[in-house]
């Protein structure tokens, strides 16, 4: 059984290897965040990333093909808005880091503290805070959110769980290991996207060179969330 279970991990360890390694959207704003804030809350995305595809292991590994069907319905429109959120967050990504270097330019380090739009800043500021990740707890939250609107992960896992059936292991202990190494798999290879995020910030310390990165951030999760549209 020991042997058989080992193997379930393995080969649950190239399942997630698989679905993370491949970079999208979800990889992009990861590195972004890193890029733009610290390493802590790259590492906050990242393990979010890395729970969602945990969690669509274990509801594949315990669904199965029924799972498929119930998803197969609902996989379009949950693409069209998983690629809407992306875009309003590589848009308002893009208006804060130019809005900080523009203020910056003209006021200086010091005009953060003070507005002139009164009641309508304030509002920018509310609405700017209910989609910020630069928090370790809500870059979590909001890239597991994001990540959980992907329902393609679920029927990557079940198919693999459906084509290496092995009636001679118990369930839960070939499920448990399958979706362990899925965890394991995506949290590391998205951790490692954090630190290389976390380096180009620290490259890029300056003020020109968080706006670039910014924008070059915002621009990729857009062109991305365009290709998930078009292919919804």
């Amino acid at each position: 059984m020991l042997t058989t279970v080992t193997g379930v991990f393995l080969a649950g360890l190239a399942a997630g290897f698989g679905v993370a390694i491949p970079v999208g959207a979800i990889a992009v704003l990861v590195m972004g965040l890193a890029a733009r804030t610290s390493f802590r809350v790259g590492a906050a995305a990242a393990l979010g990333v890395a729970t969602a595809d945990g969690l669509y292991a274990a509801v594949a590994a315990l669904g199965g093909a029924a799972l498929v069907t119930v998803l197969a319905p609902v996989a379009g429109p949950l693409r069209v808005v998983a690629a809407v959120v992306l875009l309003a967050l590589a848009t308002l990504t893009a208006v804060r880091a130019l809005r900080s270097a523009r203020s910056s330019a003209v006021a200086g380090p010091d005009s953060g503290t003070t507005s002139t739009s009164g009641g309508s800043g304030a509002a920018g500021r509310s609405f700017a805070g209910r989609w910020d990740m630069e928090t370790a707890p809500r870059a979590f939250a909001g890239v597991l959110a994001l990540t959980l609107l992907n329902p393609a992960t679920v029927v990557y896992f079940a198919a693999l769980v459906l084509g290496r059936q092995d009636s001679a292991a118990p369930a839960l202990p070939a499920a448990g290991a399958f979706v362990l190494g899925a965890f394991l798999a995506s949290a590391s290879w998205q951790l490692l996207i954090a630190g290389g995020g976390t380096l180009v910030g620290r490259i890029l310390a300056g003020p020109r060179g968080r706006l670039g990165t910014a924008l070059v951030s915002s621009a990729i999760i857009a062109a991305l969330a365009v290709f998930m549209l078009v292919a919804a």
